[in-house]
């Protein structure tokens, strides 16, 4: 199977034959998944070289022609290192574009912390407007890029991991899927969290739901999973960034009845031991034991 990555440079590529209004902008990070793009669509496939700020601004150039410009490289470098220019390059001067990263939370442990991003979602989601895409599977990823490049000049993110789910779901680029239903709480997988949760929650009787949009938060499905419960409504997050960066939208969608939320993702503490992609997970209580001790502890409270 693919990557997410590899998906990526092969779905945009085919993109950029299809419509003439696309174009990528990389900073040096993925310029050979694009070489035969750039051969065939040489000035819509920018290199800007290591200058992420750069990479924003030439984004927002596009935009502001008209064009629909997709910009990628890994997370740090994409959304953490280019905040203004994400802010004020895109957002204040009210154009759209597509940030596709890589790397994620921990993908590539040895690359150390400054490539790792688990605090992207929740920097973006401090700005306004912005729909944000986190797949599970490499088929998803190609669902969802596709949504984003059709999404006229709205401001989307897809944020690509290494670590996938076995099998694809079927996403829709908008609402929260059933994946099992229960009635002793909630827990919401995002993206790639899905594998581990199903396996953490095997046999509870718990409603699981799958998130691969995770902005706009689909209030209306969590609402909807919660009315099926048979008690106050318990709610946990599962996500692959920064533990709690939901909490608030959970929250919000639940005012009107009485409710817990367990935020679970990455701790805000540093793991300076680098390790492994599996290591980590186990080290932020994100492997399948680990979730399993978590939720059951939470709902037997």
């Amino acid at each position: 199977m693919d990557t997410m990555r590899e998906r990526f440079a092969s779905v945009t590529t085919r993109l950029l034959d299809e419509d003439p209004r696309l174009a990528v902008v990389l900073a040096d990070i993925g310029v050979d998944g694009f070489r035969s793009a750039a051969e065939r669509h040489p000035h819509r496939v920018v290199n800007v070289g290591i200058r992420e700020q750069l990479l924003i601004g030439v984004g927002g150039g596009l935009a502001l022609t008209g064009m629909r410009p997709v910009m990628h490289t890994f997370a740090s470098f994409l959304v953490e290192r280019p905040f203004e220019q994400v802010k004020l390059d895109l957002g204040h001067q009210d154009v759209g574009g597509v940030l596709v990263s890589a790397a994620g939370s921990y993908d590539w442990p040895a690359g150390g912390f400054t490539h790792m991003a688990p605090g992207d979602i929740a920097l973006l989601d401090s700005l306004d407007g912005w729909t944000m895409h986190v797949p599970g599977h490499p088929d998803e990823a190609e669902t969802l890029l596709r949504h984003a490049a059709a999404a006229g000049d709205d401001k989307v993110y897809v944020r690509l991991s290494v670590q996938s789910n076995e099998a694809p779901r079927p996403v829709d680029g908008a609402g929260f899927l059933t994946v099992r239903e229960g009635r002793g709480g909630v827990v919401l997988a995002v993206g790639p969290m899905l594998d581990d949760v199903l396996a953490a929650t095997e046999g509870l009787d718990v409603t699981v739901l799958y998130a691969t949009t995770v902005r706009p938060f689909d209030a209306a499905a969590l609402r909807t999973a919660v009315a099926g419960t048979a008690a106050a409504a318990d709610v946990v997050l599962v996500e692959p960034y920064h533990e709690g960066t939901s909490t608030r939208h959970a929250n919000d969608a639940l005012a009107h009845v009485p409710h817990r939320v367990l935020g679970l993702g990455v701790g805000r503490r540093e793991l300076r031991r680098y390790g492994q992609l599996d290591e980590h997970l186990a080290g932020q209580g994100l492997d399948a034991r680990s979730l399993r001790e978590r939720i059951t502890g939470f709902l037997a409270r």
